[in-house]
C-alpha cells in the first residue's frame, strides 16, 4: 500500500516556484462547469469508430456537465466517456421526459424492439393485450398437461418393457438351469439331498451335545445344592448340642446340714478335688457334735 501512496513529488534541479502564477482571469477557461464522476453505461451502444460494442452496466470514468437545456425546470446534464478499445470520445445526455438516456455523439444506440413504437405490442390496448396474455397462459397449461400426460405414457410404457425384459431373462435362466440339470443326470438334486442331511445330522448332534451340557450342569448344581444343604444341617446341629450344654446346670456336690441346739449349720457346696492327706485328730466324746466347732466356755 506504501508504494502506491505518493507522499513526496520530484522536482527537477531547474524548477523554479517563481515563475509559478495564478492565471489570469481572462486567460481562465469559459464553459459549462464539469465533474468527474463514476457511471454505468444506460444503454448498450455500438462505438461508431472502431464497431466496439459496449454493453449496458459497464462501469466508466466519465465527466459529468450541466447544460443549459432544462424540461420542466429538470435540468439536463451530459455525459462524456471513452471507447474501451479505440478511446474515441463518447457523449449522451439524459431525457427527464421519456426518463432514459439519448445518444450524442461517437456511439450508435443498439436496438430495442420493445421501444419501437411502430411494434404490434405498443400499439393494443389494454383489452387486447389481456386477452392476449390469457391466450397464452392457456396455451401454456395445455402444453404442460400434454407433456404431463406424454411423460407418464412414457414411463408406462417403459415400466412394461421392463417387465418383458424381465420375464424373458427369467424364462431364459429356468430353460438353462433345466438343460444342465438333465446333462448332468439330475447330481445337483442328489448333492442337495445330500447337502440338506448332513446338515440335519449336524443340528441333531448340536441339539444332543447341548442337551447333554445342559444335563451335567443340573446334575454338578443339585450336588452342590445337597452338600450345602448337608453342611447347613450339621451346623445346626451343632448350634443346638451348644445350646443344651449352655442351659444344663452342673451338679456339685452338696454336704447336708447337721442340727445343734436347734440351729441349722450348712456348708457350702464344694466340688470335690483332689483329697488332701488325712490327718488323725483326737475322738470327740459320744453324743457331743459340737467338739469342731466349740465349747460352752465361748458361749
Amino acid at each position: 500500500m506504501s508504494e502506491r501512496k505518493v507522499l513526496t513529488k520530484y522536482y527537477p534541479p531547474d524548477f523554479d516556484p517563481s515563475k509559478i502564477g495564478r492565471t489570469p482571469k481572462h486567460l481562465r477557461p469559459t464553459g459549462p462547469k464539469t465533474i468527474s464522476v463514476r457511471l454505468m453505461a444506460p444503454f448498450s451502444m455500438k462505438c461508431t469508430s472502431c464497431g466496439e460494442y459496449i454493453y449496458k452496466g459497464r462501469k466508466f470514468n466519465a465527466r459529468k456537465e450541466t447544460t443549459e437545456e432544462k424540461y420542466l425546470n429538470i435540468q439536463i446534464y451530459r455525459f462524456y466517456i471513452r471507447c474501451t478499445r479505440c478511446s474515441s470520445e463518447i457523449t449522451f445526455k439524459t431525457d427527464p421526459k421519456n426518463m432514459d438516456y439519448t445518444s450524442e455523439r461517437g456511439a450508435k444506440r443498439n436496438f430495442e424492439p420493445w421501444r419501437d413504437p411502430t411494434s404490434k405490442e405498443l400499439q393494443e390496448t389494454d383489452e387486447q393485450r389481456l386477452d392476449r396474455l390469457e391466450q397464452e397462459e392457456a396455451e401454456a397449461a395445455e402444453e404442460e398437461e400434454k407433456n404431463a400426460m406424454e411423460e407418464l405414457e412414457q414411463k408406462m410404457q417403459e415400466s412394461k418393457r421392463e417387465m418383458q425384459i424381465a420375464d424373458a431373462l427369467d424364462e431364459i435362466r429356468t430353460r438353462n438351469a433345466r438343460i444342465e440339470r438333465g446333462e448332468k443326470g439330475a447330481k445337483e438334486e442328489q448333492a442337495l439331498a445330500v447337502a440338506r442331511a448332513e446338515a440335519d445330522q449336524a443340528r441333531l448332534r448340536e441339539d444332543a451335545e447341548l442337551d447333554e451340557a445342559a444335563r451335567l450342569a443340573f446334575q454338578r448344581e443339585n450336588v452342590e445344592r445337597a452338600k450345602f444343604e448337608e453342611e447347613q444341617e450339621v451346623i445346626g446341629v451343632q448350634a443346638q448340642q451348644q445350646e443344651l450344654t449352655k442351659a444344663v446346670p452342673t451338679f456339685e456336690k452338696v454336704v447336708r446340714p447337721r442340727k445343734a441346739n436347734g440351729m441349722s449349720l450348712v456348708k457350702k457346696p464344694v466340688a470335690e478335688p483332689t483329697k488332701p492327706p488325712e490327718v488323725s485328730k483326737p475322738a470327740a466324746p459320744a453324743g457331743l457334735g459340737l467338739g469342731a466347732y466349740g465349747s460352752d466356755d465361748d458361749d
